[in-house]
C-alpha cells in the first residue's frame, strides 16, 4: 500500500488531499533521513506497538505529522509541524480532543521525554527513535544521512553539535519507554551512540 492509500485507510477518503500533501512533504529533495522511508518505518512500529497506546489512532496521526515540516536550518520544525497538524485536521470531522492530542504528541518529539503515564507519547517516541537501535550498518546509513541534511554546517561545528545531541540521549535514564522497544533496542542503541561519539571525537 502506498503512503497516500495508507493515510486514506487511517483518516478516510474525504481527507485524501491531506495524505497527498503529507506524502509530498516527506518526498522533498532536501530530506536525506526524514523521508518517506522514515515515515513508513515509524508508522510500521506504531502499528506494532499499538496495544501499548491509549489512543492508537491519535498516535498514527501524530506519526504522519511529526516531521511534516522539516528545514534543517531551523530549530522550530516540531512546533511548525504541530501547527500544520492543527490547521489541516481542523478541516476534518475528527473530534477536537483527538486533534489536540495529535498536536501535543507532535510537540513531544522535541524532547522525546514522555511522562511515565503517557502511553501515547511513549509509543510515538519509541517509534521515532527506533533507528538508534538498528543494526550497525543501518545506523551508519542513518548517521550519514543526518550529516547530509546538515551539509551546510562546517565539520567542526557539526561534530560538536551532534556530540551534544548524542550525549543528551545517553544521559536519559531510558531511550525507550515501552517494554517491547526497550527490550529490542535499548542496549544496541546505546552501543551505536557510543560508537558514533567515538568516531566524532576521533
Amino acid at each position: 500500500m502506498d503512503l497516500v492509500e495508507r493515510w486514506v485507510a487511517l483518516a478516510g477518503p474525504q481527507t485524501r488531499h491531506i495524505g497527498t500533501e503529507l506524502d509530498k512533504r516527506y518526498g522533498e529533495p532536501h530530506r536525506k533521513y526524514h523521508t518517506r522511508e522514515h515515515l513508513t518505518a515509524v508508522l510500521d512500529l506504531v502499528d506494532e506497538l499499538a496495544a501499548d497506546a491509549a489512543d492508537p489512532e491519535a498516535v498514527r496521526l501524530a506519526a504522519w505529522f511529526h516531521d511534516a515540516v522539516y528545514d534543517p536550518e531551523r530549530a522550530d520544525n516540531e512546533e511548525r509541524s504541530a501547527r500544520l497538524a492543527a490547521r489541516m485536521l481542523a478541516d476534518t470531522d475528527l473530534p477536537a480532543a483527538t486533534i489536540d492530542e495529535v498536536v501535543r504528541l507532535v510537540e513531544l518529539t522535541v524532547t522525546h521525554a514522555p511522562g511515565p503515564g503517557d502511553r501515547n507519547g511513549q509509543v510515538l517516541c519509541d517509534a521515532d527513535l527506533a533507528v538508534l537501535g538498528a543494526d550497525p550498518g543501518r545506523y551508519g546509513a542513518y548517521a550519514a544521512a543526518v550529516r547530509e541534511e546538515y551539509a551546510f554546517v562546517p565539520e567542526d561545528l557539526f561534530r560538536a553539535g551532534r556530540a551534544d545531541v548524542l550525549n543528551g540521549l545517553l544521559a536519559l535514564p531510558h531511550l525507550f519507554h515501552t517494554a517491547t522497544a526497550r527490550e529490542r533496542y535499548e542496549d544496541r542503541a546505546r552501543r551505536n551512540i557510543e560508537t558514533e561519539l567515538m568516531l566524532l571525537n576521533a
